[in-house]
Order: structure tokens, then sequence, then C-alpha cells
């Protein structure tokens, strides 16, 4: 019985009462310091507005949020899924090779403290359309946690897995199919879920930068519009996708991890 009242306390009271405190702060900047700021009434209200029908199409300018959402979450994994293509193998490559990883190392190095936005510019001149440089910049993004996990992943790997695979002849697509990826996988796995995490961070800023569609988008037409009620609901749906993104993840990590089990 004091067990159950504690993990209620734990999972439900506890954030109920952070929440409660985010309201009241909320509520008496609104009618303090920011009279302009949206009350947590409206807010409410422009929620529902918005969840009322989230998946009108009214022309490529006026869209429900649910299509914002599913077009900013369809760039985050095409540019997700193209790093995977090509980081995977690049991280192995430079966890095998003591020559591959001298080569490229000081050029990851250089590239990977750069902002993601730095790239927007570029993706815009290669490619002149909003949909494949939002998810050139994605891509770039999500690369280097995965290049660097997976080769930090195969260097850890014990060389006794090494040997053995000598003493049984296995060529390279065995030791790669058969004792890197598996013995590797559980960095693989972690540099895949930070990578998404930063991924859908991203893409809300350079959808306020390119325009046409998206959640980033959607904040910054509101902006304009002086609609701070929708944005508020914006920041709060970028939060919820992000933890059920994050969420996906960890049941994947959970179930592909051998460590975890």
């Amino acid at each position: 019985m004091v067990a159950s009242l504690q993990t209620v306390t734990r999972l439900v009271t506890l954030p109920t009462l952070t929440f409660l405190i985010v309201l009241a702060v909320w509520a008496t900047t609104q009618s303090t310091v920011a009279p302009d700021l949206p009350t947590v009434g409206e807010t409410w209200q422009r929620a529902v507005t918005l969840f009322s029908d989230p998946f009108y199409d009214y022309g490529p300018n006026d869209m429900g949020i649910g299509w914002q959402v599913t077009y900013s979450l369809g760039r985050v994994l095409g540019g997700f899924f193209l790093a995977l293509l090509v980081g995977i193998p690049v991280g192995l490559m430079m966890g095998t090779s003591e020559v591959c990883r001298r080569a490229w190392g000081p050029l990851i190095q250089i590239l990977r403290p750069v902002s993601p936005l730095a790239w927007l510019p570029i993706g815009l001149l290669l490619f002149r359309a909003v949909d494949p440089s939002a998810i050139f910049v994605i891509f770039i993004t999500s690369i280097w946690p995965i290049i660097l996990n997976t080769s930090a992943g195969v260097q850890a790997i014990p060389r006794d897995y090494m040997n053995v695979s000598r003493v049984l002849q296995l060529n390279r697509l065995e030791i790669t199919r058969k004792i890197l990826l598996p013995a590797a996988l559980p960095h693989m796995l972690t540099g895949m879920r930070l990578s998404l995490g930063i991924a859908w961070m991203v893409i809300v800023a350079a959808e306020m930068l390119t325009g046409g569609i998206g959640i980033g988008f959607f904040v910054w037409d509101e902006w304009n519009n002086l609609n701070v009620a929708s944005i508020l609901v914006a920041i709060l749906v970028i939060g919820l996708v992000g933890i059920a993104l994050d969420t996906v993840m960890n049941l994947v990590q959970r179930r592909l991890d051998y460590t975890q089990r």
C-alpha cells in the first residue's frame, strides 16, 4: 500500500504539481509583466480550434497543424535514413581502419561543430527547392553522431572477436554481418537516438527560414499574424512529437540492444 502511494506520488502528483506551478507563473507573468501574452484559457481555446480539424487543406499556404507536423516528420525521417545509409558504412570503415580514421577524422572534427543552419544556404544553392534543402540539413545534422558512435562501437569490440574471425576464415562481409554490426549495435543505437532528437530540433529552425509548409514555418507564419496563442500550441506539439520520437527510439534500443536486457 505504501509502495503504491509512493508510485502514484512519483508518477502523477509531482508532475502535476510542476505543471500547476508553470501555469501559475504563466498567469502571473501575463497579468503583470506581459499583457500581450495569451492567457491559459485563450491558448486552450486556440488549441481546441486547431485540433478540431488538424488535417484541413485549403491550399499550400493554409493547411491544418496535422499536415504541418506530417511534412516536418517526413523531412526529418528522410534526412535521418539517408544519414544512416551513409553514416554506418563510414563509421564501420573508420572503426576498422586506422588509415581511414586518420584520413576522415580531421575533416569530421572540423565539420561536426558547424551549426546545421549554416548548411541551409548550401542546400538551397544545390537543390533550389525547399524539401531537398531541408532534408539535406537534417542529413548533415544526423550523420556525425552516427559516424562517431559507430566508429567508437567498432573500436570497442574485443580483439578476441577478430581473432576468432581469422580462425574461422570469415570474409569481410561475414565479419561485418556476424561480428561488427552486432557488437557495435549498442553504440550505433545511441548515435541514432541522439541524431533523431537533434534532427527534430533543427527542422523547426530550418523551416522558419525556408518557408513553405511545416511546423517551423507554421510558428513563423503565426508570429507574422501576431497569433501568439497558436505559437504556444505549436511549441507544445513540437515537444510532444519530440517525446514520441524519443520513446520510439528507446523502444527500438531496448529491443535490439543486448546490454539493456
